[in-house]
């Protein structure tokens, strides 16, 4: 497990355990939710799925945290701390995710959040919430993944 540049941000590459029956990993565990005070709690887990090239951003959470997981396909997770009491405040930071790099991606409150599928196939995400989701008041702030607060360029650039 290893921390982010912005502050509370932390990703856990897993760990594979292959046999001939097939392939095991862990995501989640509740003695590692001490993460630095990131992820506090459980309130649900929900599976998504978005077709390619789709972008997903931006949206962010003032009690919740979440925590990515990939499953399958690949995408671009692009994250920006709005938190105005944070040190790592207005930086912006990105995380490769899917089959070619399996890892849980923590993200906690306060910090937005989006990403965009990568490849020719759909990307299915599992993720954790640590509070259940209300439709009556949502806990979430949404904005465009072109906004200029973050100014992050989607295109994938020639290297």
């Amino acid at each position: 497990m290893r921390q982010g540049k912005i502050d509370g941000v932390w990703l856990k590459p897993l760990t594979l355990h292959v046999d001939d029956r097939g392939a095991l990993a862990e995501l989640l565990r509740a003695d590692e939710l001490y993460w630095g005070g990131s992820f506090q709690g459980f309130g649900q887990t929900t599976f998504t799925m978005s077709h390619p090239g789709v972008i997903k951003a931006f949206h962010w959470h003032r009690e919740q945290d979440d925590a990515w997981f990939c499953v399958r396909g690949n995408i671009q997770a692009v994250l920006h701390d709005l938190r105005p009491d944070s040190h790592t405040q207005g930086l912006t930071e990105v995380y490769y995710l899917g089959e070619l790099r399996p890892a849980l991606l923590v993200i906690p409150r306060g910090v937005a959040h989006g990403y965009r599928v990568l490849g020719a196939e759909p990307a299915y995400l599992v993720y954790h919430a640590s509070a259940p989701y209300n439709p009556a008041a949502p806990d979430e702030e949404r904005f465009a993944h072109d906004d200029a607060r973050v100014g992050f360029d989607w295109t994938t650039q020639p290297r």
